[in-house]
């Protein structure tokens, strides 16, 4: 009877811990924005700056995850492509004067998701082998263009072969991925400071512990939400930074 109890217990606290994917879409996205403001707002080598811009960290190798998850259930491939690319295109500036204080040839992080779902796409289709490594390629050069460059479309990759149950090149990728991200980040910071580029590792556990495949609302407001978030908050990260600045 005690372990009975015990694991009545252990099944119910699973049952809290558990996220919808709308509600940990809205997890990362708070996620996103401590790490902004971190990043905007406060000094690079302080210890609250590393703590905020490392919970950051979770957000794109999770959105990445989840462009995988919206391949396989979108019921219009092309429309989910589409609105991805149209709102890379509204977050362009926002995100250029946000990283660099002027209009640059440089995009945000979703024309990086976009890329990576080019990449599923590819990787998906039936055209010949030789085809689909020279389109790999050719959409990982583009994404040198875009936040996060090549590691957001490797991680859907290594997502998708977690999809297909190739769990050694999923984990590994991912793994190998996350490495070398850590590892130029880190490399080009100094002293310690770039030791937040770890928070990539915790990307894993979280989804364990936290998702379990469960959609959440299919209202139209959620998916809108989470594509109009990102350049409207960036807006107003930069309002807020130009009164401060006055």
């Amino acid at each position: 009877e005690k372990f009975l109890l015990i694991g009545v217990r252990f099944v119910r606290e699973e049952q809290q811990l558990s996220l919808n994917r709308n509600q940990l879409k809205y997890l990362v996205i708070v996620a996103m924005v401590i790490d902004h403001i971190a990043a905007a707002f406060l000094s690079n080598d302080s210890a609250i700056t590393v703590i905020m811009r490392m919970i950051g960290r979770l957000t794109a190798p999770t959105m990445a995850f989840f462009i995988v998850e919206g391949y396989f259930h979108t019921k219009n491939k092309k429309k989910y492509a589409l609105r991805l690319f149209i709102f890379s295109l509204i977050s362009w500036l926002p995100y250029s004067y946000f990283e660099y204080g002027k209009a640059t040839f440089h995009f945000s992080v979703i024309f990086t998701l976009f890329l990576g779902l080019m990449i599923v796409w590819l990787l998906d289709s039936k055209i010949n082998s030789g085809y689909k490594i020279f389109g790999i390629v050719l959409i990982l050069f583009f994404s040198f263009l875009a936040d996060w460059m090549i590691f957001v479309p490797l991680w859907c990759i290594s997502f998708l072969a977690l999809e297909r149950n190739k769990k050694a090149i999923g984990y590994g990728l991912y793994l190998a991925t996350a490495i070398l991200y850590s590892y130029l980040v880190i490399k080009s910071s100094p002293a310690w400071t770039g030791i937040w580029a770890i928070g990539v590792f915790f990307v894993f556990p979280m989804l364990k512990l936290f998702y379990h495949g469960e959609s959440g609302s299919k209202k139209a407001f959620h998916k809108w939400f989470f594509y109009a978030f990102y350049p409207v908050h960036l807006l107003l990260l930069l309002g807020v930074k130009c009164v401060i600045d006055l």
